[in-house]
Parts: structure tokens; C-alpha cells; sequence
């Protein structure tokens, strides 16, 4: 039997710089679906850079229907990001997987943990917030539900929310607004996310990542 062969991880080029997002993710360019994916990258680009040494990361489009994406890592280097292209969840998807791309990078190896939401001091204003949203109602079981509640699927639903919510493109506030009407549970009602928005927001400003003209708030 051929050995299963694991796709190689994206390759670290020089030294770590700050780079929009743009200069981070190779998106599909020959998709039709290429402009709501470009569009939610300009949008998180407008929020925040990163400081990276990392090549590209691919974006790649799927048809699964199990799940809207993927975030795909081997230790503390990426893979790829897997989206699929089936139903109307492209934008948030991608923003979600996105999020999980962001909190792996940012991680301090000195935690020893991969996910920096979960233990870095920039994300602590960010976890006090996140600790007062309601629990979403995920269907399935106990384990499938304490995933969902997990910190880092926490933080990854958030950060693609304050983005769609932040974002300028018209398609991606009726997104984010036709979610909120269904009561999907991948987002929270506007009122009770406002707080966790800013918190997001100022997690990149405590960092120097922001691309915002943010206030200055006490911590």
C-alpha cells in the first residue's frame, strides 16, 4: 500500500516584517467566487497586518458539505485554508478560518500553547468580554458543544463577526445581517456583540497590528 503523502507546510522566507493580509494569503483568482473572498480580505486587511516570515498561504476552495472550512496546520506553521465553496457561508467562513490562522501566528511559544486567545496577555480584555457572551444553540451533542465554546472557536467566530460588522462592502453587512435575523449560532445579536467588537479591535491595537485610528482605553 503507497504511503498517504501530507502536504508540505508554507515555507518561512527572511525575516519577520509587518505585511497587510494581502501579502499573506494567495486566494483562488480563476473562481467566480474570487471577488466575496477578495472582498472579506479587504476587509480584514482594514482592521489589522500581521509580522510574519511566512511564503503565501494558499487559500483553497472545497466542496465539502460537513463543514464551511478549515484551518489546516502542522505545529507552528501553517498549511492552507480550506472554504467551501457550497451554500451562502463563503464570506464567514473564510473569516472564520481566517481567525484561527491569526490566533495560531500571534501564539507565544513560550505558553507553549498553539492559540494565542487562549493565554497571551493581549487577548486577556478579549477573553473577560467573550466570557459574558450567551452560549449559541449548536445542535448535537456535549463534546460537539464544548468545542463550539472552546476559547478558540470563541475567537474565531468573534474575530470574523467584528470583521463583517467593521467591513464597508454592502454584501458583507447583509450577510452578517441576514445571519443575525436567522439566529444562526455562528453569531451573536448586535447589541450583545458591541463590547466584544471593541475588544477585538483593541487586542491588534495592544499589539501594534491595528490599521485603526482607535481611542486609547484604560486596560
Amino acid at each position: 500500500m503507497a504511503r498517504r503523502r501530507y502536504p508540505g507546510c508554507v515555507a518561512r522566507v527572511g525575516v519577520a516584517r509587518f505585511r497587510p493580509l494581502e501579502d499573506l494569503l494567495d486566494l483562488p483568482r480563476r473562481s467566480p467566487l474570487s471577488p466575496m473572498l477578495e472582498g472579506a480580505l479587504a476587509a480584514a486587511s482594514g482592521l489589522h497586518g500581521l509580522r510574519s516570515d511566512l511564503d503565501l498561504v494558499p487559500v483553497r476552495l472545497t466542496a465539502t458539505t460537513s463543514e464551511s472550512g478549515a484551518y489546516r496546520y502542522r505545529k507552528a506553521d501553517p498549511i492552507d485554508l480550506r472554504v467551501s465553496r457550497l451554500g451562502d457561508r463563503l464570506a464567514i467562513g473564510f473569516l472564520h478560518e481566517l481567525g484561527h490562522l491569526v490566533d495560531h501566528q500571534l501564539h507565544d511559544p513560550r505558553h507553549g500553547r498553539a492559540w494565542a486567545s487562549t493565554d497571551h496577555p493581549a487577548f486577556a480584555g478579549w477573553r473577560a468580554e467573550a466570557a459574558r457572551l450567551g452560549r449559541r444553540p449548536f445542535p448535537g451533542g456535549r463534546g460537539r458543544r464544548r468545542y463550539f465554546q472552546s476559547v478558540r472557536e470563541v475567537w474565531a467566530r468573534a474575530y470574523a463577526q467584528t470583521v463583517l460588522l467593521g467591513s464597508h462592502d454592502a454584501r458583507l453587512q447583509a450577510q452578517l445581517e441576514e445571519l443575525q435575523r436567522a439566529d444562526d449560532p455562528h453569531v451573536w445579536p448586535a447589541e450583545e456583540f458591541t463590547p466584544v467588537a471593541r475588544a477585538v479591535e483593541l487586542v491588534f491595537e495592544r499589539l501594534g497590528l491595528t490599521q485603526l485610528e482607535l481611542p486609547i482605553r484604560a486596560a
